[in-house]
């Protein structure tokens, strides 16, 4: 592959992520010593799960990266894969919510909920590292090897008018959230 390609920027945005979770990590190492959690750290990394790892990163591989491909012939292996990363994107989303549900019903007193949110974070924990090397390693350079140059580039400009439009898309919802309460 010559030139700039898409998973320059998606790989880019896996370190990001990493970070996060190694910052749930360290809660969870929190939980284990002290026996609480602090709702609003939680709160802080299910925020950044779900709208920079799910909207904006999981948002360009679903929604310009894997359908792009899907008008290729990746032959069964890529196709299974990329099928495979989706059905990964849904299995993270959920456990993102289980984690917004426990860390909701711990910050309002229900002491149980500790171990919900454990089990929570150790999922995203062991989750999103195999899902970001399965990407790196394996999934984005037999892929993206699909697409011309042209369309490599097309894409990355998909990217940036992708990452344009979505802080306005998320406050946009806060604006509408926080009216709702008024």
């Amino acid at each position: 592959m010559t030139g700039h390609t898409p998973a320059g920027p998606l790989m880019a945005e896996h370190r990001v992520i990493e970070r996060v979770i190694t910052a749930l990590e360290a809660q969870l190492e929190h939980i284990a010593s002290y026996g609480t959690a602090d709702p609003r750290v939680i709160d802080r990394i299910t925020d950044f799960i779900r709208t920079y790892a799910d909207r904006c990163h999981h948002g360009k591989e679903e929604d310009i990266l894997f359908r792009r491909l899907a008008e290729k012939d990746l032959g069964d292996d890529l196709v299974a894969e990329m099928r495979e990363l989706i059905e990964e994107h849904v299995s993270a989303r959920a456990m993102t919510r289980a984690l917004v549900d426990a860390n909701d019903r711990y910050a309002t007193g229900d002491a149980e909920a500790l171990g919900d949110i454990e089990r929570a974070m150790h999922e995203l924990a062991e989750f999103y590292p195999a899902h970001i090397a399965k990407e790196d390693r394996h999934f984005f350079k037999p892929s993206i090897a699909h697409l011309s140059e042209e369309e490599r580039e097309c894409m990355l400009e998909e990217f940036a008018e992708f990452d344009r439009k979505l802080i306005h898309e998320k406050y946009r919802l806060v604006a509408e959230e926080l009216a709702r309460h008024e």
